[in-house]
């Protein structure tokens, strides 16, 4: 089959997310200018880049995380693993602003070095952020819509030692959970290796 995303697609549900996939969890925690803080998981996150280190979260409305990321110019990425996957998913409900999504979940905000936003308590890894620059990306008319890029250079990075194996980060191990189409996740449980091909 071929469509055209702006003519419809005619099935049940877009397929649009679950080509696009697996795609990395962006767990980012902020907090409001008061020092309240604020959890909730994007599923249009990753890196962009080294040296710096860069990494972006994408929301389609300006949502809390945007607004207190804007107003802080902090953030801190959580990596979402299996043991933690059901408290991120409670972590997304809608709620008002001051609800702690921290203790919606049943989560334990732990202090980050660099930046104020805490970070999740049990997660295998983080990473402190601090805001370079903020998109509106356009579509082909020209309009931006309600869609908003955040973009942060990583200043900090926790990682949980019993996830290690010889020196490497064990994405196995740590159990990391990606997000796919429609309502479905995937956990990595087995990896595999190539060696780049080098022009002689």
């Amino acid at each position: 089959m071929f469509y055209e995303p702006s003519k419809g697609h005619g099935l049940p549900h877009d397929p649009f997310k679950a080509i696009v996939a697996p795609r990395p969890i962006g767990w980012i925690s902020t907090v409001r200018g008061d020092g309240s803080p604020n959890l909730a998981p994007y599923s249009f996150f990753n890196a962009l880049g080294t040296d710096p280190h860069l990494v972006m979260f994408s929301s389609e409305g300006e949502k809390d995380s945007v607004t207190f990321a804007r107003e802080t110019g902090e953030f801190v990425v959580n990596l979402v693993s299996h043991d933690l996957v059901e408290k991120m998913n409670a972590s997304s409900v809608d709620a008002p602003r001051g609800v702690s999504e921290f203790d919606y979940a049943g989560l334990t905000p732990q202090p980050s070095r660099l930046v104020r936003p805490p970070r999740v308590g049990g997660a295998h890894a983080a990473l402190e952020c601090k805001v370079t620059e903020i998109h509106r990306p356009k579509g082909l008319d020209g309009e931006s819509g309600e869609r908003f890029m955040v973009i942060g250079e990583v200043v900090g990075i926790h990682i949980d030692e019993a996830m290690m194996t010889d020196g490497l980060f064990d994405i196995v191990k740590a159990g990391s959970v990606a997000r796919l189409g429609y309502m479905d996740y995937a956990a990595v449980t087995e990896i595999f290796s190539m060696q780049r091909p080098r022009w002689k």
